[in-house]
């Protein structure tokens, strides 16, 4: 028998780097700064997270099976464009989105002011009320490579619904 409800985990990392001509991209909001995440795509880290966690919920893999890095097709991708194909596959398999919570860990820059702009683009994306996304940020506390600023990591829990 078939659960009517399923949870999956998504994690990403990606390196930081000074970039001035790549933006930083979290949950689909750009956030001004000398920083950028390092990636194939625009890397947000956020955004794969809860594309992995969602993937992950209806047994439909990684984003690496979907989105290899080794395809020029991805690179520079709009992360958001492709949560948005991944809400499609999670349709198509019989499911609808529940709910996300995700944490970004980073050191910097602050991401306080951004978090409900986060928020909000990833419920729409997801096409979920704002109330059934939260976004959390912390530090690692100079802790290991991302508390010594080298990069950002994000955990992300996604729960689906069978559709009805």
């Amino acid at each position: 028998m078939t659960p009517t409800v399923r949870t999956g985990l998504g994690w990403d990392s990606h390196r930081l780097v000074v970039d001035p001509g790549r933006p930083f991209v979290l949950g689909g909001v750009t956030i001004d700064g000398d920083l950028a995440l390092d990636g194939h795509s625009d890397a947000d880290v956020l955004t794969h997270a809860v594309i992995d966690a969602l993937l992950g919920a209806v047994a439909l893999g990684d984003i690496g099976d979907h989105f290899p890095d080794t395809d020029e097709r991805w690179r520079g991708a709009d992360s958001m464009a492709l949560l948005a194909h991944v809400v499609g596959l999670v349709a198509d398999a019989g499911w609808t989105v529940g709910n996300v919570d995700a944490t970004v860990v980073l050191e910097r820059p602050k991401l306080g002011p951004h978090k409900r702009e986060m928020a909000d683009r990833l419920a729409a994306t997801l096409g979920v009320d704002r109330d059934a996304v939260n976004v959390k940020a912390t530090t690692a506390e100079r802790l290991d490579a991302v508390g010594r600023g080298e990069g950002a990591v994000a955990h992300a829990v996604a729960t689906v619904v069978r559709a009805a």
